[in-house]
This record gives C-alpha cells, sequence and structure tokens, in this order.
C-alpha cells in the first residue's frame, strides 16, 4: 500500500523560527514511516520556499540551529527555490496532505491555511477563520466573551489612537486596567513584544514597543496566580487533556523562560481538585469550539482565588517531543508518534467533511477517536 505523503512546512518569516525547525525535527524522527513519506518544504526567513534536497538542514545552518533528525533522507535530491507569495510548482501534485508547523505570523494566522484552501490540499490544525481567530486576540478575547467564557480585564487601543492622544490612553488604561498590566501586540506569538508595566511612567514604553509589532495593543490587568495548559485534539468532538502547570523561574513567562532550557518548570499532572480539572477542561473544549477550532490547540488558563481565568488559546502550538503539547497529551495516554498519526488522521477527515465527500464520515473510521469521555 502506498504511503501517505506529508508535506511538513517549517520555517517562516516570523520571529520564532527557529522554534519551527526544533517541532519540524521532531515530527520528522517520530512519524510512522510505515504509513507516512514525510516531505521536508522550508520557508526561509525571507520568505522564500525550499523544497526539494534538505531544507531543514539548510534552514538550519543558515540560524546556526543544531537539529538532530533521523530516518530516511529526503526522496527528492533536487533542491528547487521559489519566490514568496505561493506554493512552488508542481508542489501540490507531490503531496497528500500537509502538516503546517509555522509558528507565530505567516503560519499560524491564517494567511498559510488559506493557500492550502485555495490549493485543496488537506492540512493539519485550524482552518482560516480559527487560525486568524486565535493569532488576533483581542479578536480572540471578543469570541470568548461572546460564548460567556470567563476573561481577564483587558482593553484594546489601536497604534494611531496612542500616537494621537497618548493622555487619553493612559488614563484609560489608569482607570480600567490598573497596575500592575501587561501590554501586547495582539498580533503576535511566544510572547514576542509583551511587557510587565509595573508603574504608570513605564507604560509609554511598553505602548511604543507593543506598536512596533502591531497596530493593534492589548492590555491586560495582571493576574496573581497559577498558570495551567490543557492541550486538545480533534474537530468537532474533541478531547481534551489532562491539566499541567507552568511554573517558570523568573518573574513570568516571557519568550526567555518559554525556550530556556532550565527557566520553567512544568508540573503534568497540575496538582488540582478533581472540580478544577473537569472546570479546566470543559473550559479547554469550550474554547476549541468558539474559534470553531480544528485539529489541535493549547488552551492556556489562570487560576487565580480559586476561579479559572481562559487566558489565550494556540492554534499551533511547540511541537517537539518536549513541548507542553505533546507532553500533555503523553501524560493523557495519546504519545508522540500517535498523535502524529492522529492530527494527520483528523486532517483528512475534516477536508473530505468539507468537500461534501465525508457525510457520515466519523474520526473512528479512521483509527481517531475524539471524545475522551
Amino acid at each position: 500500500m502506498r504511503r501517505v505523503r506529508v508535506g511538513i512546512i517549517f520555517g517562516g518569516r516570523s520571529g520564532e523560527h527557529e522554534v519551527s525547525l526544533a517541532s519540524a525535527a521532531s515530527v520528522f524522527t517520530a512519524i510512522d514511516r510505515s504509513r507516512y513519506a514525510p516531505v521536508p518544504i522550508g520557508i526561509a526567513k525571507d520568505g522564500r520556499w525550499l523544497a526539494g534536497g534538505d531544507p531543514l538542514e539548510t534552514l538550519a545552518d543558515a540560524s546556526s540551529v543544531k537539529l538532530s533528525v533521523s530516518g530516511d533522507p529526503p526522496d527528492d535530491t533536487a533542491p528547487r527555490v521559489a519566490e514568496p507569495g505561493g506554493l512552488p510548482p508542481g508542489l501540490a501534485s507531490r503531496i497528500d496532505v500537509v502538516f503546517p508547523l509555522i509558528h507565530g505570523q505567516f503560519g499560524e494566522d491564517g494567511t498559510l491555511q488559506g493557500l492550502l484552501e485555495l490549493a485543496n490540499l488537506p492540512y493539519v490544525g485550524a482552518g482560516v477563520l480559527a487560525s486568524a481567530a486565535g493569532m488576533d486576540k483581542a479578536m480572540m478575547k471578543i469570541l470568548f466573551r461572546a460564548h460567556g467564557l470567563p476573561v481577564v480585564e483587558w482593553l484594546l487601543v489601536l497604534r494611531r489612537a496612542w500616537e494621537d492622544a497618548p493622555l487619553a490612553i493612559e488614563d484609560r488604561v489608569a482607570n480600567e486596567i490598573g497596575f500592575p498590566c501587561f501590554v501586547k501586540p495582539a498580533n503576535q506569538g511566544s510572547s514576542v513584544g509583551i511587557s510587565k508595566v509595573a508603574e504608570p511612567p513605564a507604560l509609554p514604553q511598553a505602548l511604543n514597543d507593543a506598536g512596533r509589532f502591531d497596530r493593534k495593543i492589548m492590555i491586560e490587568r495582571a493576574v496573581v496566580g497559577r498558570e495551567l495548559e490543557v492541550a486538545v485534539l480533534g474537530n468537532d468532538d474533541p478531547l481534551v487533556s489532562l491539566p499541567g502547570e507552568v511554573m517558570p523561574l523568573k518573574e513570568w513567562y516571557d519568550y526567555e523562560a518559554k525556550y530556556t532550557e532550565g527557566l520553567t518548570r512544568f508540573v503534568i499532572p497540575a496538582p488540582l481538585t478533581p472540580q478544577e480539572t473537569a472546570r479546566l477542561q470543559e473550559l479547554a473544549r469550550e474554547a476549541f469550539r468558539a474559534i470553531d477550532c480544528a485539529g489541535m490547540a493549547r488552551v492556556d488558563f489562570f487560576l487565580e482565588d480559586g476561579r479559572v481565568l481562559v487566558n489565550e488559546i494556540n492554534t499551533i502550538p511547540g511541537f517537539t517531543q518536549t513541548s507542553a503539547y505533546p507532553k500533555l497529551m503523553a501524560a493523557s495516554g495519546i504519545p508522540y508518534p500517535e498523535l502524529i498519526h492522529r492530527l494527520i488522521q483528523l486532517a483528512l477527515e475534516r477536508h473530505a467533511e468539507k468537500r461534501g465527500s465525508g457525510f457520515g464520515v466519523r474520526s473512528s473510521e479512521f483509527g481517531v477517536r475524539e471524545n475522551s469521555e
């Protein structure tokens, strides 16, 4: 039987380029080669597409990243470089399904997903709408609030409004949010451009820093509580993992704490009461459905004075074997190679249903059981 050809897309133009390479290397190593033939597809930092040859090695060398990948080398040894803006010619005909592993902008925000929709290719994870909503923190909060999910107090400021009337914006933050607070660009991932503001004099610099990355700026009350995460897997009837607890050794969970070894402890399962665990799992599933997500997501929470608050949803979470999402799923009974298999099958199922040929098709027919209950 012919193996399913899986195009694994990695790299990209966001600040999480190197994280994406690490995620892709883990998938290449762990994917079941008896079922799947992985096809590496790299996107350089300047947006050029690399297909053929070994684009993972090429991009790793360019970024001075050391990766260890086991398994068969790529079948196609003829390197091809395409300009930014679309799939390399002939690539769509060589793959059956795509596994996007580009974190942040131009990979997780719906732009890549829209390109794959135009190419009529099945792909792992959220669609255009859910990807865009998951990346845009303001739209995410609006959707969560519309579905009755508890969220942290927040304020949206446009960069133009801050530039035109800074004193009015400072007054709004002080009166509506207070201090300490977090200031962040609405459309960024992995804590890029985020500042914690303890006192009013530091607010202007934080707003300016966030405004460098996006025209929309989020200001949120700083929560004093525990940080928890739940992984979600499925389409219409997803299963949820046991919760895990993030324990950064720094003041807060910034980019350095996320990606520097030894700066964060991650405890699975999180020490919670059965009622707290059930509440987190319920809200994770509701958040997943609120943005019409599919495939996978990691939902992040705060637990403050016994109250659970939904922080955000990540539609392409870090995906190395030591990343939170795979670890949460492994602790819940789904090891990493099986997780990769299920995600690919969920992508194929969703594509069939969207194209009208999947009515009556259920995940069980693909060897996937969505609901954990």
